[in-house]
């Protein structure tokens, strides 16, 4: 048994955030064994170590961290479906143990009474580590030639889940979305118009800031990057895909789509604002244009599926200059704040 490296935090004291010496994970039957390969960092492990959102897998104060994983397979049980060397990606969330209907069901995502678990986030260690383990109905494979672009599979498989919700809600009528609106062009807002192109709509992403990668980035999926008011810009969308969690915009949407619209919500906000809305007119204006404003969050199975599947019908080098920065796992704490022109930050498990 040797000791090996994973990153191990206290949630709610940044100051605590380190590179730790662990056991080897212990042999588990039926679970592959996963040497980590890159890590990607999101605003859930900013809330986790800054803001004290999480929890440590019972009995213990510390959580190895990290849900955006990526790892080659270097033992797998007979029976599993994989290989040895096959590139996967672990799913963060696990059934509760009651378990709900949704649970039982492999719905995870759609947990009613709140005792899922997840992997570096609630009570489960995450994927922060030289050496992981994953049962295999919990391992994604993944086409080998995404390389290192695999590690982009959770966030995108959040937004295969909020596209799919939207397009079994438009079957609720004979016609069908034309023009689609991103709003936000982080990592989640470009997953969400890559989904759009990929379903051939004409997307439009809406960004505060031009700043950066992101309006090419854009452009390049052959969307249409804006920045501005959302009531300025000339479009009337069918769908949104709302990523920024900016809770005025929401009822800005819902005076700019147009009639039988889906709005989709994926963005949460750590903000308190407070803000006048006529609530009254805006209830008056969805029901009389029988607009849809919905929630989604996390992914099944199915989801992470759709993702790996739409990851690998995107333009590989386009995938690629996502991932901004890397950084050794030492550099976790200081990648948790982005500078002005990162989308995707990782870290190398190996360094």
């Amino acid at each position: 048994m040797t000791d090996l490296k994973a990153i191990t935090v206290v949630p709610g004291k940044p100051e605590q955030v380190q590179v730790s010496d662990l056991p080897d994970p212990q042999p588990e039957s039926g679970t592959l064994l996963v040497a980590g390969r890159l890590l990607g960092i999101c605003g859930t492990d900013v809330d986790i170590v800054d803001k004290g959102y999480g929890w440590p897998p019972p009995g213990r104060d510390r959580l190895v961290i990290g849900h955006e994983s990526l790892g080659t397979v270097v033992e797998a049980p007979a029976g599993s479906g994989f290989t040895t060397g096959d590139l996967v990606a672990g799913i963060v969330r696990r059934p509760d143990p009651v378990p709900c209907g949704p649970c039982s069901r492999g719905e995870w995502d759609f947990c009613r009474n709140g005792q899922y678990t997840e992997r570096g986030i609630k009570e489960l260690d995450g994927y922060g580590a030289g050496l992981w383990r994953v049962e295999p109905d919990f391992g994604i494979r993944l086409d080998p030639s995404l390389g290192d672009c695999g590690v982009l599979l959770e966030p995108a498989s959040v937004l295969a889940k909020a596209w799919e919700q939207t397009d079994r809600i438009f079957t609720r009528a004979t016609w069908r979305p034309t023009v689609a609106l991103v709003t936000g062009a982080g990592p989640i807002g470009l997953f969400a118009a890559l989904l759009g192109v990929q379903r051939g709509l004409q997307v439009h992403v809406l960004d505060r800031s031009d700043a950066g990668p992101k309006a090419q980035l854009v452009t390049d999926l052959g969307a249409t990057f804006h920045t501005g008011d959302v009531t300025d810009l000339g479009v009337t969308p069918d769908v949104v895909i709302e990523c920024t969690g900016h809770g005025p915009l929401v009822f800005e949407l819902a005076e700019v789509v147009a009639p039988d619209a889906v709005i989709c919500l994926t963005g949460i906000s750590s903000g308190t604002r407070t803000v006048a809305i006529g609530l009254d007119q805006l209830n008056k204006a969805m029901v009389l244009e029988n607009t849809v404003l919905f929630g989604s969050v996390n992914a099944g199975r199915r989801h992470y599926q759709q993702a790996a599947d739409a990851l690998t019908k995107a333009d590989r080098r386009w995938l690629e200059r996502l991932i901004t920065r890397r950084v050794p796992m030492s550099g976790f704490a200081d990648a948790l704040h982005k500078n002005d022109d990162d989308v995707k930050v990782v870290v190398d498990l190996n360094t």
